[in-house]
């Protein structure tokens, strides 16, 4: 068996995760922003896709998802 080192990819390709650690152009499309709840200070805090999990009030790092404002009804059998 030879032993040859190790070579590096070239980017020369096209591929879906770029240099700066993120995907593509395609992906960093303007996306919704969500709304979440801090678990400690109950601030309603809007992320995109990308932005940290962490609230911008207080920092703490635990969101809850907002419950939906749509009908939501369920037919019993």
């Amino acid at each position: 068996m030879s032993r040859e080192a190790y070579q590096v990819p070239s980017m020369g390709a096209q591929t879906a995760f770029d240099t700066q650690g993120g995907y593509g152009s395609a992906m960093n499309v303007d996306s919704p922003s969500v709304v979440y709840l801090c678990g400690e200070c109950s601030a309603r805090v809007p992320l995109k896709r990308g932005d940290q999990i962490r609230c911008k009030d207080c920092g703490h790092r635990v969101l809850y998802k907002e419950r939906t404002k749509r009908m939501v009804q369920f037919q019993a059998r």
